[in-house]
């Protein structure tokens, strides 16, 4: 498997700044009972394939990654890379791959498993859950 990396300056990846944005609309998601809940209809950047966003803050207890891969399917990671930092993972566009943003670029596949970087073990992977407009993450 070749492993693509993102094009990513060397301050990005220096300092950690994630490639990937928060949701524009706050309003679009919160978290109860190990539950992080989206509303699609508010978090229109996860409705196209090949799109990630990163939720972190209020009373979530994990920063999260969620994709919305090229194959039309949810996934969620914890959005810490397993590697020195706990850096941010990011999605990258045409694979099915995330990988972390600093300078090691520690690639994980969809499944969580390591195939690129120091890091020392998998990414932790959540189970995500369509429902009508929604989309359930659940983190426990």
């Amino acid at each position: 498997m070749s492993i693509t990396f993102l094009n990513r300056s060397i301050w990005q990846r220096i300092f950690g700044i994630s490639a990937t944005d928060r949701p524009r609309d706050d309003k679009g998601w919160h978290y109860e009972s190990g539950k992080l809940m989206i509303k699609l209809d508010l978090v229109p950047e996860l409705t196209e394939p090949g799109t990630a966003v990163r939720f972190e803050g209020k009373n979530l207890p994990k920063r999260v990654l969620v994709v919305f891969g090229e194959d039309e399917q949810y996934r969620a990671f914890h959005n810490r890379c397993t590697h020195f930092g706990h850096r941010r993972l990011d999605y990258v566009p045409g694979t099915e791959t995330v990988q972390c943003c600093s300078l090691n670029k520690s690639t994980y596949t969809f499944a969580g498993k390591k195939i690129h970087g120091p890091n020392p073990k998998p990414v932790d992977t959540f189970k995500v859950e369509k429902n009508g407009e929604q989309l359930i993450v659940q983190l426990t």
